[in-house]
């Protein structure tokens, strides 16, 4: 009787096993609870930075822009408004007072200079003469004022394509465009001159009342090319 009684109670203190199974073979750690990552706050250099790189791209798409426009000639504004910067067309001036200056070998190339654009109505000859030196290298048009550019310009093409320059140095001549001929120059006159030269024709006559320097200033050249 006494047997039962402590199988009994033994029975009632020890709880029911039940089989095993993979949980009961978990390796146990000193680590418990969940692990989250925790966020660290942003420090005023992270913000810094931020701004400089977006500054950065944002100028860099601006100069683009820019050059894809100014390769058109044209930059829009932000206020819409379109500008464009324009150059005065070369354009003749039959009226223009011109002085031909030879500083070339070549006998009376001024005069026959002078003959053509007289005869084409290309200006207004007032004196056609040598320079002091024949040696200038290249052939240009002299003009002092702005307002002679286009006219320049015009009268530079019909003589075969000469540059033109804006300069004071030749003031003395009192005209507005003044041409210059080089060991380079290929227009027009070169026949009408070497008429003058064998007799066929005469020279323009500069007579009074036209500014004609009895000589050249020395110094006559062209920039150089």
């Amino acid at each position: 009787m006494t047997g039962e009684l402590t199988e009994a109670s033994s029975a009632t203190r020890r709880p029911n096993r039940l089989p095993e199974d993979r949980f009961d073979r978990v390796h146990h750690t000193r680590r418990a609870g969940a692990h989250r990552l925790v966020a660290r706050p942003r420090t005023f250099w992270t913000y810094a930075v931020a701004a400089l790189v977006g500054t950065a791209i944002c100028a860099t798409a601006g100069i683009f822009a820019l050059q894809a426009a100014s390769s058109t000639g044209e930059v829009s504004l932000p206020t819409g408004k379109t500008t464009q910067t324009t150059t005065e067309a070369a354009k003749l001036d039959p009226k223009a007072t011109v002085a031909v200056i030879n500083g070339t070998p070549i006998d009376e190339l001024a005069g026959g200079v002078d003959s053509v654009i007289t005869k084409q109505k290309w200006g207004q000859v007032g004196f056609s003469g040598d320079a002091a030196k024949r040696d200038v290298k290249i052939s240009a048009i002299f003009y002092s004022a702005d307002a002679d550019r286009p006219a320049a310009e015009g009268l530079a093409k019909k003589l075969g394509g000469l540059s033109s320059y804006k300069s004071s140095s030749y003031d003395s001549y009192q005209v507005k465009l003044v041409v210059l001929l080089g060991a380079d120059y290929a227009g027009p006159g070169k026949a009408e001159a070497a008429k003058i030269v064998s007799g066929q024709t005469t020279a323009p006559d500069r007579g009074e009342g036209t500014t004609t320097p009895s000589t050249g200033t020395g110094e006559e050249q062209a920039p150089a090319q």
